[in-house]
Parts: structure tokens; sequence; C-alpha cells
């Protein structure tokens, strides 16, 4: 019969409330401000191209890819994607979200610390969210402690991830509001309500740091016990 330990809930259901709490903000900041045309009738796209020229970035594409609130910006490739609603779109919400991956690829320009570090954690966070589990509960169920202890090296690396990543976002999101702002593209209130969709977003990147730190502190706390009773 398949168990499942009541402390895991202690540790994990604060923050797993507190990331559907930010991804219902988060998407309704976007749903809002998605139905609020901006005052130069600009689409994301135009607001992205706008700023990475104005910043010396003609040669990083501005490229479509299919889903929704699937913007990012790719450092390997020096390319920034926008999502069909930001990248077509004409709203407060479009051209926020475009200026946010535009800041990515100035931090990327600039030699941004937390982003280098950020893409360099990229592989080790990967294995790790995906052996680090695996590798602790087969150390529990065999009995190697040493397993167990290499698997929580593993899934901190995503634990150490998903922190770095707070400040690439929360600088991101300066840049774009501050280009946002002497480009001219918005005005006091377009300022506001940018701020408020960005800020939205902000709330996922801690929602998922304190879910990863949490899921660590757990099996931190599993495999010190094994320590304790060996």
């Amino acid at each position: 019969m398949f168990y499942v330990d009541p402390m895991y809930f202690l540790f994990i259901l604060p923050p797993l409330l507190l990331m559907l709490f930010a991804q219902a903000r988060v998407r309704g900041a976007f749903t809002k401000y998605s139905q609020v045309p901006n005052q130069r009738g600009l689409s994301g796209a135009e607001v992205a191209r706008a700023i990475l020229d104005a910043n010396g970035l003609s040669d990083v594409p501005v490229e479509m890819v299919p889903g929704e609130l699937t913007d990012h910006y790719d450092p390997r490739e020096r390319a920034l994607r926008l999502s069909p609603p930001v990248f077509q779109g004409r709203s407060v919400a479009a051209i926020g979200i475009a200026a946010h991956e535009a800041g990515h690829a100035l931090q990327h320009k600039a030699g941004y610390l937390p982003l280098q570090i950020r893409s360099l954690l990229v592989p080790a966070a990967s294995l790790g969210s995906n052996l680090g589990w695996i590798m602790i509960l087969a150390g529990i169920v065999i009995g190697l402690t040493q397993l167990a202890w290499l698997g929580i090296a593993f899934f901190a690396a995503g634990t150490l991830f998903a922190l770095v990543t707070l400040p690439v976002e929360f600088d991101a999101s300066n840049r774009a509001l501050q280009m946002l702002t002497t480009m001219g593209i918005v005005d006091r209130t377009e300022y506001q309500q940018n701020r408020e969709v960005l800020n939205a977003a902000a709330l996922t990147y801690i929602a998922g740091f304190l879910t990863a730190l949490m899921q660590l502190l757990y099996w931190l706390s599993i495999v010190s016990g094994m320590n304790r009773r060996d």
C-alpha cells in the first residue's frame, strides 16, 4: 500500500498554497491588463525590438513561440521569444512582459552576474530535479545513507537555481520599467499597471523558491534521521 508521510504536507502545503495564489494572481493581472490597449498602440514585439535596438542589440531576434505565458529570453541562442498574445498584443500587459524579457537580454549584454550563475546552474538543476529525489528515496529504501546525501546535494542544486532566479527576475523587471519610462513608451498610469503585472509574476518566483526550499528541508530532516538511527 502506498504511504504518504503526513510531515511532507506540513512542509509543502504552505508554499504550495502560495504558488496557487501567485499563479492565479499573475493570470488575473495578465487577463485584466491584456484588455487595456497601450497608449502608443505598440505590439509587444515592437516594444521588445525598440528596447533591444536602443541598447545596441539589433542582432538579437524577436521570435514568436506557441503557448501562453511561454515568453523567455534564451541566452544560449541570444534570442527573445514571445507568446502570441504578447508578440501580437497591443495591450499594457503585452508591452510589460515583452519589456521584461528584453530586460534579460540587457542583463546578458551587461554580464549580469546572477544571470551568469543561473545559466551555469541549468544542467545541475535539471539533473537534480529529475534524479535527486529518486536517489534520496533509493538511499532510504536500501538504507544507504551516502546515496541519500548525494541525492540531497543534487536536489539542493535545484533550490540554489530557484534562489538565484529571484534577483535575475527582479532586476529584469526593474530594467523593463526603466526602459519603458525613459523611452516614453508608457505614461504614469501605464507604469503602475505594468508594475502590477510584473510584481504578480515576481510572486510566482518567490513561491517557486519557497517550494523548493521546503522540499529540501523535508528531505534533509528525513536523511538526518537516518544518520541518527545508524
